[in-house]
């Protein structure tokens, strides 16, 4: 019974992160405060009260429409709203946690593991929209992997070498975009994939991002298939969008074959 409503709860605080993550997409790259500035309907910019902000519910019994200027709201809000809910479960369960026996490895792991997938949800969203990677959102996940490396080092006495060098690499591609921003006024999108790249690896290892590679050149090959087959333009790909949902998989799926294992 604990086991299900731990579950339960995952999959909720998974769709409040999804509620937020339609709220970052949209605001981030118009530079807009996503902490505190308050919900707002972005037709009429009425404020949202609690009861039009609650994930998937309000969306159903709103019927899809804003309560205040009965504009359509786009159904890719409830739609990431329950994806998000549906990864955070699935990441859950692939762990294989009996919560009558909490193990402080995996429930660490888990929490570091839902704090990344989220940003990696951001990241997607923002690239499919815009074809840009949003640093901040960047920054966010190598601060999550910061803390899980300096868990692992001094509780679980974890050589993180490999991740240190890693860390130095990240630093000197940061350097080389902002350098890049500052003489064309334009951000390096080929520089900002290798960093989210890098990011992944450090998450899932070489292995794990050989897959995610995989999965990724798959994906961009079946898409550019079907819209070749339809006789449609193909503009700029967002390659971050495809790589950060091919890592979801990859993650889930490594987490179900090491508990099999």
């Amino acid at each position: 019974m604990i086991n299900i409503i731990s579950y339960t709860l995952i999959f909720i605080i998974g769709t409040l992160f999804g509620s937020f993550s339609t709220l970052a997409v949209y605001r981030l790259p118009l530079h807009e405060n996503i902490t505190h500035k308050h919900s707002y309907c972005p037709k009429c910019n009425h404020k949202l009260s609690f009861f039009d902000m609650i994930p998937i519910l309000s969306y159903v019994f709103l019927g899809g429409k804003c309560r205040y200027c009965k504009s359509k709201i786009r159904i890719r809000y409830l739609l990431l709203e329950i994806l998000t809910g549906v990864i955070f479960l699935l990441f859950a369960v692939s762990l294989n946690i009996n919560f009558y026996e909490i193990e402080l490895s995996k429930i660490v792991y888990l929490i570091c593991g839902l704090l990344y997938l989220s940003g990696l949800i951001i990241i997607s969203g923002i690239d499919k929209e815009n074809i840009k990677i949003n640093k901040p959102t960047l920054v966010y996940e190598i601060t999550i992997l910061s803390a899980y490396m300096i868990y692992l080092y001094i509780v679980e006495n974890t050589n993180i070498y490999r991740y240190v060098i890693y860390l130095l690499v990240l630093f000197i591609l940061f350097a080389i975009d902002t350098r890049h921003l500052r003489k064309y006024r334009t951000d390096n999108y080929t520089i900002e994939i290798v960093i989210l790249s890098i990011i992944q690896a450090i998450f899932t290892y070489s292995y794990g991002f050989m897959i995610t590679a995989i999965i990724t050149i798959l994906s961009i090959a079946f898409y550019t298939i079907i819209k070749k087959i339809l006789k449609q333009n193909i503009n700029n790909l967002p390659i971050g969008y495809y790589l950060c949902f091919a890592n979801i998989i990859t993650i889930i799926l490594i987490n179900i074959l090491a508990c099999r294992g």
